[in-house]
């Protein structure tokens, strides 16, 4: 394996919580078979914390909070999970949310499917296939959340994501530098897939709150 595992800072157990102890189990297996299984580039160990776990994890400042009273679970789909981000993360991070991982390639399947049992994530469901195969399936459901990172540009995401939410779902997608002018650019496709009140966040990284570079973008947009 190329590199070493980056070490987590206190800051990012402060920010994790309870959920850093299954997180650096999920950080071991990645060290262990990542790049041998070509889940992550061999540059990718030593920023691992930082540009990919904490990355995902910022998402879950988007999700409604616990509530031990609701009388239904929140579903939450994550479209083109690969390694398991943010995915996994917010699995980890939230037991109480129903989490299905939607992924078209069978070796990053078999990834998740081993990632699941080894952590006992039993709020998880794996899905085989494309996000639009997802919906076409024998009792589909839909879901109050998507997630997406890495997965495509805001043109093609929003019409692939459109029909796997209910109506007042919220699309919450990482996005790169480049997140402004990606909304921007698909702004009447964003109309046309129903998908309005369109937000880009950007969040200082609890790892490196002064690092520019460092920032995560998350683009938010509501299904009507």
């Amino acid at each position: 394996m190329s590199g070493e595992l980056e070490t987590p800072s206190q800051a990012i157990k402060d920010y994790l919580g309870y959920s850093f102890a299954p997180l650096e189990h999920f950080s071991f297996m990645l060290r262990d078979e990542g790049e041998l299984r070509g889940l992550i580039g061999p540059r990718e160990l030593p920023r691992l914390w930082t540009r990919h776990i904490v990355n995902s994890a910022q998402v879950a400042e988007f999700l409604p909070p616990e509530d031990p009273n609701e009388e239904f679970s929140i579903r939450l789909a994550d479209i083109g999970s690969g390694a398991g981000f943010p995915g996994i993360v917010l699995a980890a991070m939230r037991p109480d949310i129903e989490v299905t991982l939607i992924e078209p390639m069978e070796r990053r399947i078999e990834w998740l499917d081993d990632v699941v049992s080894e952590m006992g994530l039993d709020n998880v469901t794996l899905i085989h296939g494309r996000a639009q195969e997802a919906m076409q399936r024998k009792r589909a459901k839909k879901f109050h959340l998507v997630t997406a990172r890495a997965v495509a540009n805001m043109k093609k995401l929003a019409p692939m994501v459109s029909p796997l939410l209910y109506v007042d779902g919220r699309l919450l997608a990482l996005k790169g530098r480049k997140a402004r002018q990606e909304v921007e650019e698909a702004r009447h496709v964003l109309k046309r897939s129903r998908l309005i009140k369109v937000k880009v966040h950007e969040l200082p990284s609890p790892a490196a709150p002064d690092d520019p570079e460092e920032i995560t973008r998350v683009v938010e947009a509501l299904r009507i």
